[in-house]
């Protein structure tokens, strides 16, 4: 590291549990975020301020109005552009040393796997069952770990997913691919905050998988905000799943 990345990474490297290694082990690292919305908005924010060297931003959808009430990556001015190229515009401003791929199309499982077989870890943060399966399959396939989060009226969860550990469940062990996109906030809305309290614990559980090693798979976190109130749940591997189990 340089002296400018000595006093910009200096709250991190006074950390025991980070130091000059932990933080170069991030300016070392690559990481897939799918989906730039009001999840992969803080996701990315905060990996970047934090040093992860390479951010991959997944995304084909393009900045509106509505969008601004919780998509904190964005800006007025954005509207019509491209969210990955609006989210990547915020990053350089916020961290010009970390180095940004725009990937601003609709992909397929085998696409994605294409796309994950560089990075070190996989952060979900799309809005719909489709992408979430398809990223599921890609990850099995590449044996990437991965962190799928969501957020809904106020409701929010976490779960991570570890292909790599044998007793690791896949997101096809918790649902079915049945087509149904189930709900979506354009119908229910969310609150706004929900977003940055997920998709900060989730770029929180990002930062210690990669300083760390593996991630506590199969332990779904659930969020309620109307009285502020965490819940721990157990997935376990599903003997029979058509994804993970064959």
């Amino acid at each position: 590291m340089n002296d400018e990345q000595l006093l910009r990474y200096s709250r991190h490297i006074l950390l025991p549990e980070i130091d000059i290694v932990g933080q170069q082990k991030l300016l070392a690292s690559h990481v897939a975020i799918v989906g730039l919305g009001g999840l992969g908005s803080p996701v990315a924010m905060y990996l970047a301020a934090a040093g992860v060297g390479q951010l991959s931003l997944f995304d084909f959808d393009v900045v509106e109005l509505s969008n601004l009430q919780r998509q904190i990556a964005h800006r007025f001015s954005s509207i019509g552009k491209a969210k990955v190229s609006s989210a990547a515009a915020t990053i350089r401003d916020l961290n010009a040393d970390v180095q940004v791929h725009e990937i601003n199309a609709s992909l397929s499982a085998e696409s994605f796997a294409e796309h994950f077989a560089a990075v070190d870890l996989v952060l979900d943060c799309t809005d719909r069952f489709s992408s979430r399966f398809a990223i599921n399959q890609a990850c099995v396939k590449t044996k990437k770990p991965w962190v799928s989060a969501s957020a809904i009226a106020m409701d929010g969860q976490l779960l991570a997913f570890d292909p790599a550990q044998e007793d690791s469940p896949c997101y096809a062990c918790l649902y079915d691919d049945d087509g149904d996109e189930g709900r979506r906030c354009a119908e229910e809305g969310v609150l706004s905050p929900l977003l940055g309290v997920i998709g900060s614990m989730q770029a929180l559980m990002a930062l210690r998988s990669l300083l760390e090693g593996p991630l506590a798979v199969g332990e779904m976190k659930r969020f309620d905000a109307r009285d502020l109130n965490w819940q721990s749940l157990r997935l376990p591997k599903k003997a029979d799943c058509s994804v993970c189990s064959v």
